[in-house]
């Protein structure tokens, strides 16, 4: 799957740590999803891996049942690991994600204007159609991918 996956991204700490080292591992393991993301979609988009590691609500939603099945602490992690992996989704510069209004202000502060109504209404309707688009084909893979 990309970038989520139990068990190797983290190992439960038996022993207290300080503020510092936490925020430190945190940030490791953020930054190991993140990458762990970004790897697996350029190997979808390369071929290398099945596009059938896409997983949609359902494969999200099943895979949650499975974790907390195995204890909350599972499901937990889970959680930990799915976070940053769509937060990271929600930054693509695609309009009318928040990555698409970042593209959008910084066009607004090297122009020193907005884009017109009519271009910004077609960039956002295009935007909701490639995200439709993603998400009906990730419903299919949760549908009929084995």
């Amino acid at each position: 799957m990309i970038g989520v996956a139990s068990g190797s991204f983290f190992v439960p700490a038996v022993e207290p740590v300080g503020v510092g080292t936490a925020l430190s591992h945190g940030m490791e393991r953020t930054w190991g999803v993140i990458t762990g993301s970004l790897n697996g979609l350029g190997s979808i988009i390369s071929g290398a891996i099945s596009t059938c590691n896409l997983n949609g609500p359902v494969g999200i939603a099943q895979t949650s049942s499975a974790m907390a099945q195995q204890g909350f602490e599972r499901l937990v992690l889970f959680i930990a690991v799915l976070s940053p992996a769509v937060g990271l989704l929600n930054l693509f510069p695609i309009p009318i994600l928040d990555g698409g209004h970042l593209v959008f202000h910084a066009y607004e502060a090297v122009r020193g204007r907005p884009p017109s109504d009519r271009v910004l209404n077609a960039l956002m309707a295009t935007g909701l159609t490639i995200m439709l688009g993603f998400m009906v084909f990730a419903l299919g893979n949760d549908l009929f991918c084995p």
